[in-house]
């Protein structure tokens, strides 16, 4: 089932993709929601972030080849992670499919995508254990960890490299029928494809961060975990279209701009 999130009279509302319509809902997403009776066209339909989480979540390093583009580009020996490593993002970053993402006026050239899946949380969680992880996950999404890696490497925080206003693209819906070792990500920057490679080929798997997680901190419906991603990406700039795309998922698609 797909779960979207669209503006309907000026609200946000969430809805079904059932064809080429969206029947509206009402209700907790997560608390047994009603369908109203009312259905939109999906093509037009102003889509919103498909969930606007109660705590963003994000796993660091969680790729080999990035770990090893990472140290490469730092002239640095690659120091592969022994265990999950956790951080978190802020919400004031999020923007929708199609949603343009805007470098500031005095950021580097050094912007980079970085594709991800997002486990989206759907029931209260605490000490999960790797078995029983994905008890708790409601569905998934796409995100991009759009980041600024001059600020990333000069800053003692990664407050402005990762959390600047739109730098966190995420959408375009939520899908609850997800096999995980079936999924490939694709990358796409202005219609020419740059990375292709096995979402869930990670050096820590979703239920092992849910698990790590959830023996010291609980998660709550409306969480997300954003999972890393894979290799290096060019250098992005204002003009270019950004594409993340995860077989049985969707596209996520953004513009760049700069300001001005």
């Amino acid at each position: 089932m797909r779960w979207v999130r669209i503006e309907y009279n000026g609200e946000p509302v969430h809805g079904i993709i059932e064809g080429d319509n969206i029947a509206l809902t009402s209700g907790n997403l997560f608390e047994n929601p009603q369908k109203t009776g009312k259905t939109v066209p999906l093509a037009g339909a102003k889509l919103l972030v498909p969930i606007v989480p109660v705590t963003f979540y994000a796993a660091g390093l969680n790729y080999l080849e990035h770990v090893l583009e990472q140290a490469k580009a730092k002239g640095k020996e690659p120091n592969i992670p022994p265990k999950p490593d956790i951080g978190y993002r802020a919400n004031n970053a999020l923007i929708a499919h199609d949603e343009a993402i805007v470098i500031p006026k005095d950021a580097t050239q050094r912007t980079e995508y970085e594709a991800e899946i997002v486990a989206i949380i759907g029931k209260k969680a605490k000490n999960l254990t790797k078995e029983n992880a994905l008890s708790c996950v409601f569905g998934y999404t796409i995100g991009n960890d759009f980041s600024e890696r001059t600020w990333q490497g000069g800053d003692r925080t990664l407050w402005r490299a990762k959390n600047t206003d739109t730098f966190k693209p995420m959408g375009p819906w939520i899908e609850t029928d997800v096999d995980l070792d079936s999924l490939e990500t694709t990358v796409r920057v202005n219609g020419k494809e740059t990375i292709r490679f096995a979402t869930n080929k990670m050096l820590f798997d979703i239920p092992t961060y849910i698990a790590a997680i959830t023996k010291y901190v609980t998660l709550y419906p409306g969480d997300m975990i954003w999972m890393g991603t894979e290799g290096h990406s060019p250098e992005l700039k204002a003009g270019d279209v950004c594409e993340i795309e995860i077989s049985g998922i969707g596209v996520l698609s953004n513009p760049i701009t700069r300001e001005q």
